[in-house]
């Protein structure tokens, strides 16, 4: 479960506007007082992190300064995700890749010049990029369906050779189980207990019966999704053998006989010579009589033609 770690003061001067979607949700203008509302203390954080533990839940948290990454490190926390809004503070980025955690990269309103950019700097501070990974994201609470541009999973991957997950702020669940069909391989989406409850993210958020489905979707999807190499499932064989065809006699054959085409046809179960091999079985020799009907067997045959 990852919450979300800042003072107001460390992230915004006073005056500072709040975007429209804030002000809707929660009639704020002034962004350092509605976020000086929201502040987790340190020992809020550590009755979070406990409770965490209890019921098996990681806990992790979003560092919005140097010294918010330092107290979670502080915290144990064994992951840490940066926020979009702050993939261009440098500082903020090297502090958090400094650490050797695993960090989740949110990418919502950059170009992909600033997303290299960023991963450069971790680079520099990790010697490598192991254990980076990368979400896309579209920062707009909700996000409108044909704002969220899910094919740039595919793009970030293909160009960043890094696993790329999905920040989720639209509606419903839709969006983050397409974002795994297409090989995202973290989502992260906003929970709430009722997204009637006054607060900026109630509103783009996923109550725990919805958050339930999500999750079941997804591990579905997962299992759906399999290794992507092209060949017959166990759960197929049935099927192949009464679907699929196997030469048959069309008609009575003597034994000694020179099959010909119109002695023979392709019919259902597959549990005879395949029709693949019809020129190999044309113009062999029955070894012995078979009836009409007679699903044909290599053994059946003297001689064939190879």
């Amino acid at each position: 479960m990852k919450f979300q770690t800042f003072r107001a003061e460390d992230l915004v001067v006073p005056g500072a506007p709040t975007a429209d979607y804030q002000k809707r949700q929660t009639g704020e203008q002034d962004q350092f007082s509605m976020l000086r509302k929201l502040e987790l203390s340190r020992e809020q954080h550590e009755r979070i992190r406990d409770h965490c533990a209890a019921i098996g839940i990681e806990f992790f948290s979003t560092p919005f300064s140097v010294d918010a990454v330092d107290l979670l490190v502080g915290l144990g926390v064994r992951r840490i995700k940066m926020p979009s809004g702050e993939l261009t503070h440098r500082a903020l980025v090297e502090h958090a890749c400094a650490t050797g955690l695993p960090v989740l990269l949110s990418t919502g309103m950059a170009t992909m010049a600033e997303v290299q950019e960023a991963l450069g700097w971790a680079q520099a501070v990790r010697g490598s990029l192991a254990g980076i990974s990368v979400l896309h994201c579209t920062s707009a609470y909700p996000a409108p369906d044909e704002a969220l541009n899910l094919r740039a999973i595919a793009t970030l991957r293909e160009a960043l050779r890094l696993p790329v997950g999905y920040s989720d702020h639209s509606l419903g669940i839709e969006a983050s189980l397409a974002a795994v069909s297409l090989g995202a391989t973290v989502i992260e989406k906003h929970l709430t207990l009722d997204r009637t409850l006054p607060g900026p993210d109630h509103a783009a958020s996923l109550e725990p019966a919805e958050f339930a489905d999500l999750v079941r979707g997804i591990r579905r999807i997962a299992a759906m999704l399999g290794d992507g190499v092209k060949e017959p499932q166990p759960q197929e064989q049935d099927a192949a053998r009464v679907a699929r065809r196997s030469i048959v006699a069309a008609v009575d054959i003597a034994a000694g006989a020179t099959l010909q085409p119109a002695m023979l046809a392709c019919r259902r179960p597959a549990t005879g010579i395949p029709p693949r091999d019809w020129d190999r079985v044309v113009g062999g020799t029955a070894r012995t009589a078979i009836p009409a009907g007679t699903v044909l067997q290599w053994e059946q045959l003297a001689a064939s033609r190879g």
